[in-house]
This record gives C-alpha cells, structure tokens and sequence, in this order.
C-alpha cells in the first residue's frame, strides 16, 4: 500500500510538470506575432491559468486513485497515510478564484490599456479597478458567509430506552426496538423523527461554492450550447465544404470585395479609436466596436475559405488535397464528437434526472474499463471531464458570434491576442470548478466516497439557499434544454452555405 502512495505521488508530479510544459507549448504557438517578446506578466498568468484549470480536472481521477490506495489495508488508519486531497481540493480552486475575480482581470485591464500611456499608469488604473472589484466581493461574501453560510443537514432522529439484560430475545422485522416504539429504527420511526442539523461551513468551503454557483450559470449556458454545436459544427462544416476550385475570374471579383471590405472596416476602426481617445466611449461606441470584431472575424474567415477555393503557388494541388483531408478529418473528429456528446445527454437524463436511476451507464462503463486495466476506466473519465471544458469553449465562440452583448475571445494558431488568451482561460477556469462538480455529480457511483464528493456532493448541495438549485437539478435541466435547442437550430440552420459578407455598417 505504501508503494501504492508513493507511485501516486510521482505520477501527480510528473503530470503536473507535464500539463506546464504542455502549455507553454499552447501559448508560443498560439500567440499572437504582436505579443512575441513583450506581454510577459498576462503570459505567466494565461500559462498559470491554464495549468491550474487541467490539474483539477486531474484532480478528480487522482481522488479516487487515491481512494483506492487503502482499499485493500488490513490496519487501522491507512487512509491518513493518503494523498490530503480535501486541502489539495480547497487550495486549488482558492487559487483558482484568486486568478479569476483578481489576477485575470487586472492582467486583461494592463494589457488593454492606452498604449499612449506609460505603463505605470496603466499599472494604477488596472490596481485601482482590481481594487474596487476586491472590495466589493469581499463584503458581499463576507456578508454573505455570515448571514447564510451555514449547511442544513437532513437527518433522522433515532432514540432508544434501556431495560435489563434478558434472557430471551423478542425481536422480529415489525418489532426492532425496546417497548412498543420504533424509534430506534430509521425505516420504521415515524416522519416526525426527521430533524434538521445545522453547522457553519468553513470559509474556504464557502467561497468554493459561490464560486461553483457562479460558474454553474456559464457552464449551462455555453456548455449546454457547446455539447451539440462542437460536434455539428465539425460535421456541417465538411457538408458546406468548397467542392471544387473556383476560376480565376471568380477569385478577383470575391478578392475585390473583401479588399472594399476590409478598407471601410479599416477606417471605421481608425475612427472609433479617434472616439475612445475623444473620450466618448459611450454604449453606441461600444456597441460599433463589438460590431466591428465581429466583421473582422468574418473578414478572415471569408479570406480563408477564398484562398481554400483557390490556392495558389507551385504547391497548389497539394494545398488543395491537405484542404480536402482537414475537411475528412473534421468529418471523423464530428462523428467521434457526436457520440461522446449522445452518452454525455443520455447518461444524465437516464442516471441524473430520472429518479431512480434507470441505470449508472456510464460509470458501469469506467468501473468496467478499470477492470480491463487500471487507469483506462480513470483516462475514460479525465477525458469525458476536459470534452465539457472543450463543449464550453465552442459554446461561448458560437454564442458570441451571434449574441450582440457577447463579446469574441477567438482562439487561433499562431493569432492569438493576450486578452483573448485571458478571456479565456478566465472562463475556463470559472467553469472548471463547475465541471468537477458536475462530473462528481455525474459519475457519483465511480467517485463515491472521495473528498470531492464530500465538498460537492454533500457541502455544496445542502448549502443554505443553494440547495433546492440541485435538488431540483435546475442546471442539468437547462443543460438538456439548451443542447436540444442547439440541435435543431444546426438541423434546420446547420447546412447552408454562408455566403461571403457583404459590405459593412455600424450605429450612427
């Protein structure tokens, strides 16, 4: 058991510097050719975020590796020889909250400053917007915590009188207690045995929650979109696929008004700059700037597919021939997509929201894996875990670019701008908290008896003015909503081809 614990250890090690090098790797290629050798506090900051995010989704297959590893002990004890995961748990999403309301935001205000001012000032103006943010979530959460922090407990009541020993027992299934009463007995004392137990929750439980709570809202809402989208989106992009090179003529005429396109975008971003130094950032000037990323998102994608319609150089045919593969492998990557993101909505609406349980499906499915091999069952369910942030990622770009009030963070090889870096690790770390949760939820018969299901499955689901969000599965049934609307808007939508923008106008 022993060996047990220490090979646990060095694994944890391993992967963790692992999943650092890995993101280092994700930022060099990501990034974008503006940020290369500068902007290096919001990089230590999106390479910190993200390694923070994968190891608690990590975090959840090594609890219940670790709660194997004194299954088999024949001595009293064992277990607190184990991995601390209850502090490992609390102090990781403490950090992660840490760099979501205060680390991100004062990177994202640094980096998205007046270039014109010197960087001290915007040091003063992100700390002092950083500042103000601190404040104000620390009185609401310490007036929150010391009015409603407290967990309400269900419990039964259970008593029993005393009588000498004696010589003969009179026991039998309808009499299980001394005297007349049952209420020594939990299936048989009357409902009025029912009490309720209530204790302060610690602090640190306390903030893991609200923060829970708060990724939970994002988590329904772009993960229950990202579910169905991420796979359709692959799928539907190889049906509206180019089919063929277009001719030469056709190329200039589609190229001459992306170039109109692009110079009027050009100058109207030159004026609305000419605003925000005028000091009128008004919610029209706003409004007009969102409007303008979204086109120029739009512009890129329509000289993208222009140039996938006619590629050029001595290289052509091959250009053409890799085009066709990534659609094919898009196509392959949609349908693996598909089936993961059907188990995901069937395993919650048969072992989630259907009371009893008609089967565990899917942790039958992981329990079986482990017995084929150790760690397959614990891989199979890492990976179910990151498919979610995946879903929420995709959600969040698909709202955004058809939700005015949401703003476009996109993720691109080698054209990534920092701020879009933060924006989204901000978001994937708010919803990790609430993956966990809800895979711990999810898989509750293969993580039973873990210290996450402890802080999310018994602390966070009997919170004062939480619980009945949970109780009634709220967000698992918004989730399944949201994704079934997302399904038939690609089965009606999803299909046709987008024709290339036309021209470009914004709020006077």
């Amino acid at each position: 058991m022993g060996d047990f614990n220490l090979a646990l250890v060095i694994v944890a090690i391993v992967v963790c510097v692992l999943v650092l090098i890995f993101n280092v790797y994700l930022l060099v290629n990501y990034q974008h050719p503006d940020d290369v050798n500068q902007a290096y506090f919001p990089k230590i900051v999106v390479v910190i975020g993200l390694s923070v995010a994968a190891i608690s989704i990590l975090m959840l297959p090594a609890d219940v590796a670790n709660r194997q590893a004194c299954r088999h002990a024949i001595y009293n004890g064992a277990c607190n020889l184990t991995l601390p995961m209850k502090d490992l748990w609390l102090a990781i999403y403490i950090v992660d909250a840490i760099l979501v309301f205060f680390v991100i935001p004062f990177a994202m205000f640094f980096y998205e400053g007046d270039q014109d001012k010197s960087a001290c000032k915007r040091t003063k103006s992100a700390a002092l917007w950083v500042a103000v943010t601190a404040l104000v979530c620390g009185l609401v959460l310490g007036i929150l915590y010391g009015l409603v922090g407290k967990v309400d407990f269900t419990v039964r009541h259970l008593s029993s009188s005393t009588t000498s020993f004696p010589s003969s027992w009179d026991f039998s299934h309808g009499q299980q207690c001394i005297g007349n009463l049952n209420e020594c007995a939990a299936y048989l004392a009357p409902a009025s045995s029912e009490k309720t137990w209530t204790m302060q929750t610690t602090f640190p439980e306390y903030v893991v929650a609200l923060a829970t709570i708060v990724g939970s809202v994002l988590f329904t809402i772009f993960g229950g979109v990202g579910i169905a989208c991420l796979p359709l989106g692959l799928i539907f992009s190889f049906i509206r696929r180019p089919k063929a090179v277009i001719t030469r003529s056709q190329y200039i005429k589609e190229a001459t008004e992306l170039g109109k396109k692009a110079r009027e975008l050009k100058k109207t971003a030159d004026s609305l700059h000419q605003e925000e130094r005028g000091g009128a950032k008004g919610r029209k000037w706003r409004k007009n700037v969102k409007s303008v990323e979204k086109e120029l998102l739009q512009l890129e994608e329509d000289v993208n597919l222009l140039e996938e319609m006619y590629p050029q150089g001595e290289k052509a045919e091959t250009a053409w021939a890799l085009t066709v593969l990534g659609y094919l492998a898009k196509l392959i990557l949609g349908i693996m997509g598909l089936i993961i993101s059907i188990a995901w909505v069937a395993h919650i609406v048969i072992y989630l929201l259907i009371k009893p349980p008609l089967s565990s499906f899917l942790n039958e499915v992981f329990i079986k894996l482990d017995d084929i091999w150790g760690l397959l069952g614990t891989v199979a369910f890492a990976f179910f875990c990151f498919y979610l942030l995946l879903a929420v990622t995709a959600g969040a770009m698909m709202l955004g670019l058809r939700l005015v009030f949401i703003t476009i963070h996109p993720m691109k090889w080698g054209a990534t701008l920092m701020n879009s870096f933060l924006f989204n690790v901000g978001l994937i770390l708010l919803c990790s908290i609430s993956v966990i949760q809800f895979c711990s939820t999810a898989f509750a018969y293969y993580a039973q008896a873990t210290a996450a299901q402890e802080i999310f499955g018994h602390t966070l689901q009997s919170l004062r003015g939480i619980k009945y969000l949970y109780k009634y599965n709220v967000f698992q049934i918004a989730f399944i909503v949201l994704a079934g609307l997302t399904f038939v808007y690609y089965a009606a939508f999803g299909w046709k081809k987008r024709k290339l923008s036309g021209r470009f106008q914004i709020s006077n």
